[in-house]
């Protein structure tokens, strides 16, 4: 899915990262039956930091990110990006 949507918008692929992890973070939060305090504690963040991020406002460090992924038991991938 996210390559279709890079297809279609490339000039707004960070906002639709940033959508992305967003849903993602919440949903595994959720999951895990994580309160958003017990995940900002656990990852050594503000609340209001994982607040902003779950409801894109935020535009969090790749640090943050992998503090977050880290507690949640996510992984990060960087890979080159197709062209077409």
């Amino acid at each position: 899915m996210f390559q279709e949507m890079f297809v279609l918008l490339p000039q707004k692929v960070q906002y639709i990262i940033l959508m992305q992890l967003s849903s993602i973070i919440k949903e595994r939060r959720q999951t895990l039956g994580i309160s958003q305090l017990d995940l900002a504690e656990m990852a050594g963040i503000g609340i209001a930091t994982v607040k902003s991020i779950e409801t894109d406002k935020a535009n969090p460090s790749l640090r943050t990110v992998e503090a977050l992924a880290e507690v949640l038991g996510l992984e990060l991938t960087l890979k080159i990006k197709t062209t077409y």
